[in-house]
């Protein structure tokens, strides 16, 4: 079992910054990619950025120049840090590990972009 723990999300002007971190648990084993969703009120939950162990990053294009992921291996620990945030990134942020066929959910993290 893997368990996720979210922290950093809260209320936040427009063009500021915020970092989410979360970090993991229990079975974690090697080659397991990370990543953050989001869901806004009324939408589908939908990826925003993912790191693979070795690195690669994927991200939305809507937060592509924006949002940096990025991840520590020996502390079972990933990052975003966003910027230049906008009302429209209000969502609950929500930490995903996928390892081996499993996918492991956070309990989610509100971020609020206030205008």
């Amino acid at each position: 079992q893997v368990h996720l723990v979210e922290s950093g999300g809260g209320l936040v002007q427009a063009g500021g910054s915020r970092r989410l971190s979360c970090v993991a648990s229990g079975s974690i084993l090697s080659g397991n990619i990370m990543g953050w969703y989001r869901q806004a009120p009324g939408k589908q939950r939908e990826l925003v950025a993912r790191i693979y162990s070795g690195g690669n990053t994927d991200y939305a294009d809507s937060v592509k120049d924006r949002f940096a992921i990025s991840r520590d291996n020996a502390a079972n620990t990933v990052y975003l840090y966003m910027n230049n945030l906008k009302p429209e990134d209000t969502a609950v942020y929500y930490c995903h590990l996928a390892q081996y066929g499993y996918d492991y959910w956070g309990q989610g993290t509100p971020v609020t972009v206030s205008s």
